[in-house]
């Protein structure tokens, strides 16, 4: 994959870890929210509401680490490094 994909993955991934994580609690606070698909963790009982929200941000929050890396691999292998400018001469 290019940078391309892994920046729209964690577009993605951020955006639906912000709406399932924080703004799930939030709106369960706030708003006495029983459940969207947006933030589907409302849909729960109150316990496990909160429960799945922070997991789902923790979880997302790992992703991104995992995208970020492989986004930062990607650009590597696209760089020319010195070593093969100066072989190609």
């Amino acid at each position: 994959m290019d940078e391309g994909w892994y920046r729209l993955l964690s577009v993605l991934t951020g955006f639906m870890g912000f709406w399932q994580g924080p703004m799930a609690i939030f709106y369960r606070l706030t708003q006495d929210d029983t459940g969207t698909p947006m933030r589907a963790a409302n849909y729960l009982g109150s316990p496990w509401c909160y429960i799945v929200a922070v997991a789902v941000a923790a979880v997302c929050t790992a992703l991104l680490a995992v995208l970020d890396k492989g986004r930062k691999k990607a650009l590597a292998r696209d760089e020319p490094s010195a070593d093969r400018s100066v072989s190609a001469r």
